[in-house]
């Protein structure tokens, strides 16, 4: 939606957008001026950088979190996920040099020719390989493209395992949407669009479920059996209702040269899927896996079979956890939430990093959390593992004394205590 920057800007400083924001933010809409502040910086950065503009359009798309299904998605398993927030927010605005534009606070302005959308070799693992390769699907699906300057601007913490480059895709793929598209696409297809833009421009092998929770919004299960055409299912939950605080507690882990840790575990889970006759672990039954395991461990190695044992384990459970969260029976969803971060460290082995020693922070970031919770509450790897962030369920009563205890070992800021989103990518 287009408007004049001016009336933006006064809306804005006027509150007529309180109660969206309210909404986005999980707030009261009198805490909603800061929130307010940040779309009147972004105008301004859209000017600042690119020069006037008559009209402009604002977007958010939040990070995600997972809360059940490490590593399952990939396998065309099940997950269970929501969107938080904290987001990743812009401005557009047309331009006539048939460019897209793109300048996120803090990184180099990016810009693509819209009469060139092949993918290039050479710009995988670069911000533009997203941005040609989102607007090649969308072009794809009728998308009238033609200039346009972005300007971003994020509170989702780079590398904090709530999915910041999720966020960014499913943020450019609504702006295209609102923007471009005569027939909208619904957000699964946003989902899929910067996936699929990860995957064969980029160059990375990830799954789906990130871009689909940013998308979707709110507490989503999602069973990718049929990769085409996943099924997705709100599950409607109130964490606060059952005294419980959600936690993401940054270990200050760096996720630079894990590239190979990360794409290990789905080429050895698709190695042992092809032992058994399939092309993905969801492909192959679980009585299949087991009778095969002396040919998976001679062809793939022992850690492959263990990687498995921890998707059927994971892919079972997730049915479970919504089974317990539409009833609320939160004792058992948090006790299959403990079973699945030890799955995860056992058996899936995403906490350490092959050979290392003097830096284990993730394992150490779990260690601390259990301490601290003394039993109470869960605790589990978050999201891809190996660096990043763990995911702590905290009772409230207990959620001031075990942040300030996490942030003396991790640092001040490091225990990021959120909220579920009720909405996905955002028009503002």
């Amino acid at each position: 939606m287009m408007k004049s920057i001016s009336t933006w800007k006064q809306e804005l400083t006027e509150g007529a957008h309180a109660a969206r924001l309210a909404a986005l933010y999980c707030c009261a809409p009198d805490e909603t001026p800061a929130q307010a502040a940040r779309y009147t910086a972004v105008l301004d950065g859209l000017e600042t950088t690119f020069g006037a503009h008559t009209e402009a359009g604002l977007y958010s798309a939040p990070g995600r979190t997972e809360i059940g299904g490490n590593h399952t998605d990939h396998q065309h398993g099940r997950v269970l996920a929501g969107s938080v927030n904290i987001d990743m927010i812009a401005a557009a605005a047309p331009n006539s040099l048939n460019q897209l534009r793109v300048q996120s606070e803090g990184y180099d302005l990016c810009v693509i020719d819209l009469d060139d959308l092949t993918a290039r070799k050479e710009e995988e693992n670069t911000t533009a390989s997203l941005l040609r390769g989102e607007c090649e699907a969308f072009r794809q699906r009728g998308a009238k493209l033609s200039g346009l300057d972005v300007y971003i601007s994020s509170n989702v913490p780079k590398g904090s395992g709530v999915s910041s480059s999720a966020a960014f895709e499913v943020l450019v793929g609504v702006i295209l949407n609102d923007c471009f598209m005569d027939e909208k696409v619904s957000p699964i297809a946003i989902a899929q669009i910067g996936q699929w833009a990860e995957n064969v421009y980029f160059g990375k092998p990830c799954g789906l479920m990130d871009q689909m929770a940013s998308s979707v919004g709110n507490i989503i299960t999602i069973d990718f059996a049929d990769k085409a055409n996943p099924d997705v299912e709100p599950v409607q939950v109130d964490f606060s209702k059952a005294g419980l605080a959600l936690c993401i507690l940054d270990s200050g882990a760096d996720h630079a040269d894990l590239t190979d840790e990360y794409a290990a575990i789905p080429n050895e889970c698709r190695a042992v899927a092809a032992v058994c006759g399939g092309e993905v672990l969801r492909d192959v039954p679980f009585e299949t896996f087991l009778t095969n395991i002396p040919a998976c461990r001679k062809q793939c190695g022992d850690r492959a079979v263990l990687r498995a044992f921890h998707f059927y384990a994971d892919n079972d459970r997730v049915p479970q956890q919504v089974a317990a969260l539409r009833e609320g029976d939160f004792d058992a969803f948090l006790q299959m939430v403990t079973a699945s971060g030890d799955s995860s460290w056992e058996y899936l082995q995403n906490v350490i990093p092959a050979g290392y020693k003097e830096h284990q922070e993730v394992a150490v970031t779990i260690a601390a959390a259990k301490h601290y919770l003394g039993g109470k509450g869960a605790v589990r790897v978050h999201g891809g593992g190996f660096a990043g962030t763990v995911q702590a369920f905290v009772p409230v009563e207990m959620l001031a004394d075990f942040k300030a205890n996490m942030e003396k070992i991790l640092g001040a800021g490091r225990c990021h205590v959120l909220s579920i989103r009720p909405e996905g990518g955002a028009v503002l």
